[in-house]
């Protein structure tokens, strides 16, 4: 009979069958434990920071690690400058989305990301990367005269959302539209969802005869609609999209996307300084500067 160490807490010796019943239990134990690794956070091996993400996950399905609402990031090296002045991605338009998968940590599917929340990791990737500090130049839509303003990203807000909005772990929204009475069911997009959108309208732009028509509105409302009445079918939905969404409808529709995307606030308030003029929640402009500042 194998001895037990006499140190071992315990009463007395187990006897040959408890013990063959402790190694089938550990045996089982440890072929589960293989089976379903946990994920364990290890230390970086580089500084990082925790950036919380405005959706607060709440749009993930929970088995999704972006439903922590949480995103772990690094700081910028000279590794990712290599990808930024790659003149190969910037022809491509790959460059922003190369670098932000260069430093994200987090073990996360990219493509899963919503575009607010992308949005967000952007702006921290530039101040972790750059610092705040961004110039703008603003030009008054009054007289004129353009500005030059230091604006400070660590300023930006998230935007405010209501929990009791949104079914947690759920990314679709029920809307009944005003004028034609339908309801629809919608999602907002994710980072795959705006890849398949840019790709179904270069393909349009590809085949169609006038080149004056840009069919990019119309084809994320087929991609962003889950359902028209009931009706799941593509077919019905770009069919609808197509012929039956009134104007109202999708001015409606647009209000119901803006009030409940989380996003981060990219808006200011400006007041030219040469005749007074104010204006209110200016756009911040994503020039060359963002993420390539004059050193």
């Amino acid at each position: 009979m194998t001895k037990v160490n006499e140190d071992y807490p315990g009463k007395a010796p187990m006897s040959d069958a408890e013990l063959k019943a402790q190694a089938i239990n550990q045996s089982y134990a440890e072929n589960k434990a293989k089976a379903n690794p946990k994920k364990e956070s290890k230390p970086s091996k580089y500084p990082t920071e925790i950036v919380d993400l405005p959706s607060q996950g709440l749009l993930y399905p929970e088995d999704n690690p972006l439903s922590e609402g949480t995103i772990e990031l690094k700081y910028m090296t000279a590794k990712e400058e290599d990808i930024l002045t790659s003149q190969n991605l910037i022809k491509k338009g790959l460059v922003i989305d190369k670098l932000l998968r260069s430093l994200i940590v987090s073990p996360i599917n990219y493509n899963d990301l919503l575009v607010g929340d992308k949005n967000a990791i952007m702006v921290s990737a530039r101040i972790l990367g750059y610092g705040g500090d961004y110039p703008i130049e603003i030009t008054c839509p009054e007289c004129g005269t353009k500005s030059k303003v230091d604006f400070d990203l660590t300023d930006l807000q998230m935007k405010e959302i209501d929990p009791a909005n949104y079914t947690k772990g759920e990314n679709r929204f029920t809307t009944v539209l005003p004028a034609s009475k339908k309801t629809i069911e919608w999602k907002l997009l994710s980072h795959a969802d705006e890849q398949k959108v840019a790709e179904s309208t270069k393909m349009f732009k590809k085949r169609a005869l006038s080149k004056t028509v840009d069919p990019q509105m119309s084809t994320r409302f087929k991609t962003m609609i889950l359902s028209v009445d009931g009706e799941e079918s593509q077919p019905v939905i770009n069919n609808f999209v197509d012929n039956e969404f009134l104007s109202r409808d999708t001015m409606f529709l647009r209000k119901e996307i803006e009030k409940l995307s989380p996003d981060i606030d990219m808006t200011f308030d400006f007041e030219c300084p040469e005749c007074g003029h104010e204006v209110l929640n200016q756009q911040i402009p994503m020039n060359v500067q963002f993420f390539w500042p004059r050193v």
